[in-house]
């Protein structure tokens, strides 16, 4: 039985149920600051020669797929995917069957020869990767095509699905949103009330800026019902009078992923919340995209998110930096934080 179904027969039995939630909380529980012990890799990730033909060639030929790591050192989210994630042990074991992991120090000044042969160093094939937020994780298969890239932290549920759906090459035969979807749907017992905020704008969703800019950028949040991470969103980085201030000066809207609310979205289109979140490939909720005034797409964030790194985002999108500098790791690595 896999991982994902594993777990989905556990909470149908009301068995797994409990663990699930403390697993949930200690994810979720986070400092984003950074740390001030550097990081250590567990002494299964692979020695970092990075030679990824050579990687993955060893990967393919012990029956594995190959992961590429992109972290920090001192990275809160890094040392959270060490920590709770990895230090899960059932999640270490399915790792180590399945997978070979090649970490890449996105500081990092060695130099990495990239699958197809090119030669550059661990912090330019980061920036050609746009791994905007650490923990990124790159799942390669036996061809050496990507299957999945998870950007940012996931807690334990939604990382131990991604390493079945890649394993088990559920990427060949449908989404990965959807692959998740078919557990979450499952684990909703009832509709629930989304979080508010004074900040969010009110029906209707008339977001379009296709013909005429908006004065303000736009902020997508794309949530749901019965979900602990918007509830620890909304509870600990939105209660901040900071963070507050600064979605005042954006057009704020949320949408419920699962819900048929018509929406026209920023480039015109005339559709619905949950539609619109399928199109975008949205599997993570709370989700927030962010777009300028003409109504393209800077920046998402849609993995687990703390004060430090929405503060960070957002003083990005306010201050417009992204006409000089669109690549925000580049950005963030030039101001060195």
């Amino acid at each position: 039985m896999g991982l994902l179904a594993g777990l989905l027969v556990g909470l149908t039995l009301g068995t797994a149920a409990a663990s699930v939630d403390e697993s949930v909380e200690s994810a979720l529980a986070l400092d984003d600051e950074p740390r001030a012990e550097p990081l250590a890799y567990p002494d299964w990730f692979k020695e970092p020669f990075l030679n990824l033909p050579d990687d993955h060639a060893d990967a393919v030929g012990a029956g594995k797929d190959l992961v590429v790591y992109f972290g920090q050192r001192r990275c809160a989210y890094c040392h959270k995917l060490m920590d709770v994630n990895f230090g899960a042990p059932d999640i270490v074991k399915y790792t180590r069957k399945h997978f070979d992991i090649v970490p890449v120090d996105i500081w990092g000044v060695a130099e990495v020869t990239d699958l197809t042969g090119n030669t550059l160093s661990e912090r330019d094939f980061a920036l050609r990767e746009e791994t905007n937020f650490t923990p990124s994780l790159v799942f390669y298969d036996e061809t050496g095509a990507e299957a999945l890239r998870l950007r940012g932290y996931y807690p334990p549920y939604q990382f131990r699905a991604a390493l079945e759906y890649v394993a088990d090459d559920h990427y060949q035969r449908e989404s990965f949103r959807d692959y998740l979807a078919r557990g979450e749907n499952r684990m909703v017992f009832g509709p629930a009330d989304l979080n508010d905020q004074d900040f969010f704008d009110a029906s209707p969703y008339n977001l379009d800026r296709s013909e005429v800019p908006s004065e303000r950028p736009l902020v997508v949040f794309f949530e749901q019902g019965d979900c602990h991470a918007c509830d620890v969103l909304h509870g600990e980085a939105l209660d901040q009078a900071e963070i507050r201030r600064q979605f005042g000066e954006f057009d704020s809207v949320q949408l419920d992923i699962w819900s048929d609310t018509p929406v026209v979205t920023p480039a015109g289109e005339r559709t619905t919340a949950r539609a619109w979140a399928r199109a975008l490939g949205i599997f993570y909720t709370p989700s927030l995209l962010f777009f300028d005034e003409h109504g393209r797409e800077i920046l998402r964030v849609d993995s687990v998110v703390g004060f430090y790194r929405l503060r960070n985002v957002l003083n990005y999108v306010s201050s417009k930096a992204y006409l000089d500098e669109p690549n925000y790791q580049r950005w963030r690595m030039s101001r060195a934080f």
